[in-house]
């Protein structure tokens, strides 16, 4: 808690102590009030309790000692790619994922004067979704954990040259004046969000309802094991929307895979899919069937 900007604590402290009056009804998020993550938990859950955490690690952390009924987790953003190394975070974690959000993305420049300005700090992904704008204005990108954090870093400061790119709501929690709106460099900036918990959902529960599946799974070091574990779900009639590939270790001898498919365990055509990559997989690991927010093509 006391890594975040002196601007941000007060609040911080308000909305834990919100949070531990209530557990079950408080969602843990990675950021300071006001970043992306508080919005998505608003949205996705209107009426609970936000519970800023500083790193993603926290967030998970609250939410397995109960401190926290789940967690909202940035995973992928549209213009920007992979947010969170949920390959890693997740797994390791123990929890599995009961919901999916997308929340639509849009940026403000705020600070304590009118500028002209030199640098501008906010999350790497903020920075990477305005870079043409701050290119265009000579600006230089400075890092910071969260976007609202940015916002109360430069609030606490004090230094008018410095502004931060954050959402809308940041300017008013830090008393900053909005120098421009809507400066992410495409209209269609999107962020998929998704919901941790400590329990999994039972897909039986979701049968009849659009569901999507998320799983790792490592396959077998032999020659075409990608090919013929995909297989199952070409033959099978089953989307699948993700698969990543990332290293497992640091001998890069082994590579795992996290997919995303359109459906649950326990429709037929799923069971035969899943049982063939299993054939061809030294490790399948389901890590959570929810339901499906956005209609995919």
């Amino acid at each position: 808690m006391h890594s975040f900007p002196l601007p941000a604590l007060a609040l911080v402290e308000q909305m834990a102590a919100a949070a531990a009056e209530n557990p079950a009804q408080a969602i843990a998020f990675q950021g300071a009030p006001g970043a992306n993550s508080h919005k998505a938990a608003l949205e996705w859950a209107p009426g609970c309790l936000p519970l800023p955490c500083f790193s993603f690690e926290d967030a998970i952390e609250a939410v397995k000692s109960e401190r926290a009924g789940c967690a909202i987790i940035p995973i992928e953003n549209s213009q920007h790619g992979r947010v969170a190394d949920i390959h890693f975070l997740l797994p390791e974690s123990g929890l599995a994922i009961v919901g999916e959000h997308f929340l639509p993305i849009r940026y403000a420049v705020m600070a304590l004067g009118e500028g002209p300005f030199e640098a501008a700090y906010s999350h790497p992904q903020a920075l990477g979704q305005t870079r043409f704008w701050l290119r265009k204005r000579g600006i230089v990108p400075m890092t910071y954990p969260d976007t609202a954090g940015a916002a109360a870093f430069v609030k606490e400061q004090g230094d008018t040259r410095a502004c931060a790119i954050a959402p809308r709501i940041a300017a008013d929690l830090y008393d900053l004046k909005v120098i421009e709106e809507d400066v992410a460099d495409a209209d269609d900036n999107t962020t998929r969000f998704v919901i941790l918990a400590n329990e999994a959902l039972d897909p039986a529960a979701l049968r009849g309802a659009a569901a999507m599946t998320t799983f790792v799974f490592e396959v077998k070091n032999i020659p075409a094991a990608l090919y013929k574990a995909m297989g199952g779900f070409a033959t099978n009639g089953v989307n699948m929307t993700k698969l990543e590939s990332y290293q497992k270790g640091a001998s890069f001898a082994a590579t795992m895979f996290y997919a995303d498919i359109v459906g649950a365990p326990g429709d037929p055509a799923v069971d035969r899919a899943l049982d063939e990559l299993a054939f061809h997989c030294k490790e399948l690991r389901i890590l959570g069937t929810y339901p499906q927010a956005l209609q995919r093509g």
